[in-house]
Formats: structure tokens, C-alpha cells, sequence
């Protein structure tokens, strides 16, 4: 019996991951040419690949092969997604946990880790600051503590949601916490967050327990397992999953990955609405010896075959990442980037140019300000997109993939980008990076055909210089 009719029939959450299989499946892959191209010709049809598909993408080592799998990539990424790249920042609240996972500074055995909980005056200020510099999509992130709890989550929600200062505000709240069982859930998304997100962190079940102690709540695989399950039948619709790299074989983590995306498409009716693929990087009070670090190349890859494996998929790749390899990874997967990143506890007011390692959960690699992300984007072609329109009007989970998976998307996503751009570069944005944004919005509608759309198009732009805001279809 599938893991799927096992939880439709038992109601109770079910272990999908078959350590056994996807191990076999890794290693008898033959990933001849032709099985290759008809995979990727399946892919590029927009469709979403079985976790045996992926297994032979991943065992595709073959330099010529590995090439057309950046192609196939690059074409799909730009079929589905154009040239936006969605950006946002985190904000963290507090770093109290019970947790002691190997990896992390914020391990209840690391002494070294400053404790903090960011009060009510502190978090307005933290969102004051994100506001000033443009954004417009947070994600809060919280310990595990009995202090974070679903009312505690929910309420700072709506504290972020009601602080605005001049034009700004906060349009998209999403949370990654830890799981919540159902009335939790409920709770927390009547406060009218987004999307929902839990890290795995490593499939790999003998790897989980090595890093996570059986007496901390986090060492109970099934129940984070089950947590986006439970978010989903408690009306989240729009969840995000993840693993860490570093910990296990990465080619099986990119199989947990998809299986677990499989799993909530056939048992919910969507899949997860972003992945992401976080690699170890330093942290304070951590000294992880030996692992299964992932290099640059492997980690191009993984990227490249979770595209091709779940097309419609948002891909997320952090501010951990350098800039010279995140601007790479845009080209051919990524679709969401945050920038202007601090993970210091206070850190969009309190922290300098450089990091203080006993306050963040590990050292970021890219610090650089908002402003000089935006420009970047501008110059290399692409339209950076604070766009909040989707989850706002109801265009969320399955109803998301209604419009998503016949390419309709695109008629509102780019309008949408276009207005939120705009938004940016009169209210916040350096002359420099204004003068990129100008021409960027210029050529894009230099691409739409004379006529009606156009018009409407040019109007509400207009609209948004002469002062309006908040536009969108």
C-alpha cells in the first residue's frame, strides 16, 4: 500500500521516506542518454518528474549530460518564472529553543549563544527599518520554545502587519517556526500569514537522530515529518519545505525533497509552494567534524534537478550563499532570494558591517544592502518583484496551480512585478539603481504589443509615480 492510501485510511501521519528505496533507487539508476532526454523532454513539458526520474537526473555524471541539464533548466526557469525574482527578508524574533541540533548556534548547549526575545517595542523598530529600505515580504523565524508558541507567533503577526511607517508596510508575512499541531496551525494562519515553512534538515533517518538528541522535541522525526500534513488539513494551504546540505549524501536529500513534494501533491492536491536547499555554513559553538559537504558544482546541480523535478515549485536560495554564486544559480532554478539580510537578533538596527557569530544561527555570506542586490538584479535582466497580489486575492495553494500550471500566471506576475518595481525606485531606491529600474521597466514594455494591456499597463505605473500604491491585478 502507498504512503499515501496508508494515511487516507488511518488518518495518522505516515513515514514516506523509505531510507532502503532511495538508497537502491540512487544506486541502480543508468542514466543512458536517451532515458535522460526523454526525462528532460518531460520536464520541459511542465511536468512534474516521479522520484525514480529524479534518481537518474541525479546519477547523470556525465559532463555533456550535466550541461543539457543547465539548458533544460534555464529553459523551464524562464517558461514558468520569465525574469522576476521575488525577494524578501528575515526577521528573527528570538532565539531561545529547547533544541540541541548538532549544527545550529542556537543548540540549547551553547553557552556562547547571546539569548534574546525581541520585545514589542524592538520588533517595530526591526520592521521599521525593513520598511525604510523596501521590502514588503517578511519571514519571521522563532526558536522552539515553550515562549513560541501558536499565540505568541500570531500575535507578533499582526503586530508586523500593523506597523507601517511613510509608504511602508508589510504586505507577506510567512513563518518558519516550529510545527504546530492543528489548533496551533489555525491559530497562527487566522493571523494572516503566507506560507509555512519547516526544514527536515536531513531525510536520511540514521542522520537525523546522530544530529538531533532524542530527548529535545525535535527529535521526533515522524512529528516534523507530518508538520506540513497538519499545517495543510488545518487550512495552510502554501507550505515550504527544505533540507540542510552538508549533513547527508546530497543526492539523497534531493530524493527526500521530491518525495516529500509528491507526497503532499497526491495526498492534498498541491505540492509544497517553495524549496529550499540551505548548505552548512560556520556558526558559533559548532564544530561539525567530517559530514557531507556539498561544493559549489554538486551544488549547481541539486539545483538545476529540483527544477526540472518540480517546475512549478519556487526554489529559495539564502543569503548563506556568496553573491557571485547566487547570481549564478538565478539563471537556471532560483526564483525567491532575500537580501539586505541580517539574522542578528536585532540586527537590522543594531549590527555594523560586520557579523557578531554569537547572535545569528550561523554566518550569512552575503550582507550586502538591499539597494545593491536591486541594482544587480537590474543590470544582469531580471525584475525584481515585491509582489504580495497572489496570496492576498485568494490565488494560493490549489487555486494558485489553476492559474499557474496553464502559464497564466505570467499575465498577472510580471504586471504586478512592474508596479511593485516602481513602488521601490520612487520611494526608496538610490539614483543609480532608479536609473537601472527605469530602463529595466522600459524594455519590458517595450516587449508588450501596442494596445489595450499595454495601455493599462504604462497607466497604473503612472499612477504608482504620482504618489498611488498598492496596485495590482
Amino acid at each position: 500500500m502507498s504512503p499515501v492510501a496508508a494515511r487516507t485510511l488511518s488518518g495518522h501521519a505516515v513515514d514516506f521516506i523509505d531510507d532502503a528505496r532511495l538508497r537502491r533507487l540512487l544506486e541502480t539508476a543508468r542514466p543512458d542518454a536517451a532515458r535522460v532526454r526523454e526525462i528532460i523532454a518531460k520536464s520541459l513539458a511542465k511536468t512534474p518528474l516521479e522520484v525514480e526520474e529524479t534518481a537518474v537526473l541525479l546519477a547523470a555524471d556525465d559532463p555533456s549530460l550535466v550541461e543539457e541539464l543547465f539548458d533544460a533548466a534555464r529553459q523551464l526557469k524562464q517558461r514558468v518564472y520569465g525574469n522576476r525574482i521575488v525577494l524578501f527578508a528575515p526577521l528573527y524574533i528570538g532565539n531561545h529553543c529547547v533544541n540541541d541540533c548538532a549544527y545550529c548556534a542556537f543548540k540549547s548547549s551553547n553557552r556562547d549563544a547571546v539569548r534574546r526575545t525581541l520585545s514589542e517595542a524592538e520588533i517595530r523598530q526591526q520592521v521599521e527599518a525593513l520598511e525604510n529600505a523596501g521590502h514588503k515580504r517578511l519571514i519571521l523565524v522563532f526558536g522552539e520554545h515553550p515562549h513560541y508558541d501558536a499565540e505568541y507567533i500570531a500575535g507578533v503577526v499582526r503586530q508586523v502587519y500593523a506597523t507601517r511607517v511613510g509608504h511602508g508596510e508589510i504586505r507577506r508575512v510567512n513563518i518558519n517556526a516550529a510545527p504546530m499541531d492543528h489548533e496551533g496551525y489555525r491559530l497562527i494562519k487566522a493571523a494572516g500569514i503566507g506560507t509555512y515553512q519547516i526544514f527536515q534538515e536531513t531525510y536520511h533517518h540514521a542522520t537525523y537522530a546522530l544530529m538531533h538528541p532524542a530527548r529535545t522535541p525535535k527529535g521526533d522525526y515522524l512529528w516534523r515529518l507530518d508538520g506540513q500534513s497538519r499545517a495543510m488539513e488545518s487550512g495552510c494551504d502554501d507550505v515550504g519545505i527544505g533540507a540542510l546540505f552538508g549533513l547527508y549524501d546530497w543526492k539523497f536529500e534531493v530524493l527526500g525533497l521530491v518525495s516529500h513534494a509528491r507526497f503532499l501533491q497526491e495526498r492534498y492536491g498541491v505540492g509544497p509552494h517553495t524549496i529550499s536547499f540551505p548548505r552548512l555554513r560556520p556558526a558559533s559553538g559548532v564544530d561539525l567534524k567530517g559530514g557531507c559537504r556539498v561544493d559549489d558544482g554538486h551544488f549547481k546541480r541539486l539545483i538545476a534537478v529540483l527544477r526540472l523535478s518540480v517546475p512549478y515549485t519556487g526554489l529559495i536560495c539564502t543569503a548563506r550563499e556568496p553573491p557571485g554564486l547566487r547570481r549564478e544559480v538565478m539563471a537556471f532554478g532560483v526564483s525567491q532570494i532575500d537580501a539586505g539580510s541580517r539574522i542578528e537578533i536585532g540586527g537590522y538596527t543594531e549590527a555594523g558591517d560586520a557579523q557578531v557569530m554569537e547572535r545569528e544561527q550561523f554566518c550569512l555570506g552575503d550582507i550586502r544592502p538591499l539597494d545593491v542586490v536591486m541594482r544587480e538584479l537590474l543590470d544582469d535582466g531580471y525584475v525584481p518583484s515585491f509582489c504580495t497580489a497572489c496570496y492576498r486575492l485568494g490565488r494560493t495553494g490549489e487555486h494558485f496551480m489553476e492559474f499557474a500550471v496553464p502559464g497564466f500566471i505570467k499575465r498577472f506576475c510580471m504586471p504586478n512585478a512592474l508596479a511593485t518595481l516602481m513602488e521601490y525606485l520612487v520611494d526608496y531606491a538610490s539614483p543609480a539603481t532608479r536609473a537601472a529600474g527605469e530602463r529595466a521597466i522600459a524594455r519590458e514594455l517595450a516587449l508588450l504589443p501596442d494596445g489595450g494591456p499595454k495601455r493599462d499597463q504604462q497607466g497604473r505605473l503612472e499612477r504608482v509615480r504620482r504618489g498611488e500604491r498598492d496596485l495590482y491585478l
